[in-house]
């Protein structure tokens, strides 16, 4: 069985963002598969086919992926960010399952790439110094009573948190919920960042606290970060200022 199939990412804006490693497999690529958004970053190696397909289709663009490199054929599959957080690595290995048992024998690997989460922190300053905790606001694939028990729980072990999708087009109260939430468990002070469109031209960071935030801001471009007790924020004279989390905690 000659075919191989590699779930990568591409990180959260352009070329500079793609590992090496990554670059290499979308080289020797014959198919590659992802959202229609995705595959626009894709510059695909002469012969290659590309298959689009649409945000929800996921099982089914896994399942195709599979087929094809069952048949033979050097398959990658695309993400934005890292395939393995809230991406399409999850959906192979849950098509992988409940396939056919020859996608077992597939020689499938999974390249990690900088999620969001990693992106935001790193322009912000550190303020995953500490413990965090990533949660997807999004109710596409769990109910919201799920998502409000989880983000009540991390709230109140004083994690940082990381917000991915915590709005659409579709989806717009998920964040003003959310906020109301931490409000309840979380001081005022803490602070929060809202992180949008990191890497591109159009990237915008907004520091703020949690008494001040508007979830309003928050679109499906942004991640928000939501301090802990010990995040702490840098003042800087004629620059953004920079957070960053204690790397222990402190008693109070």
């Amino acid at each position: 069985m000659s075919g191989w199939l590699r779930v990568v990412g591409l990180g959260p804006a352009g070329a500079e963002w793609v590992t090496p490693e990554v670059t290499d497999a979308l080289a020797s690529a014959e198919h590659i598969l992802g959202y229609h958004t995705y595959l626009r970053r894709v510059s695909p190696p002469a012969g290659a086919t590309l298959h689009g397909s649409d945000n929800g289709d996921e099982l089914a663009r896994a399942r195709h992926a599979l087929e094809l490199a069952l048949g033979g054929a050097r398959v990658v599959v695309v993400s934005g960010g890292d395939a393995g957080v809230f991406g399409m690595a999850a959906a192979v290995f849950e098509a992988i399952e409940h396939g056919r048992p020859s996608f077992r024998e597939l020689d499938v690997r999974v390249l990690p790439a900088v999620t969001a989460m990693l992106a935001a922190a790193a322009r912000l300053g550190a303020p995953l110094g500490h413990d965090f905790c990533a949660l997807n606001l999004s109710d596409n694939l769990k109910p919201w009573a799920t998502i409000e028990r989880r983000l009540a729980l991390a709230a109140q072990a004083d994690f940082v948190l990381a917000l991915y999708n915590p709005a659409s087009k579709a989806r717009s109260e998920q964040a003003q919920l959310a906020f109301a939430l931490l409000r309840q468990h979380r001081a005022p002070s803490a602070i929060v960042a809202f992180a949008s469109a990191v890497g591109r031209a159009d990237e915008e960071l907004y520091i703020t606290t949690l008494g001040e935030a508007d979830p309003a801001r928050a679109d499906m471009r942004t991640l928000i970060l939501v301090g802990s007790s010990n995040t702490r924020r840098i003042e800087r004279p004629g620059a953004p200022p920079w957070i960053y989390t204690l790397r222990g905690t402190r008693q109070a």
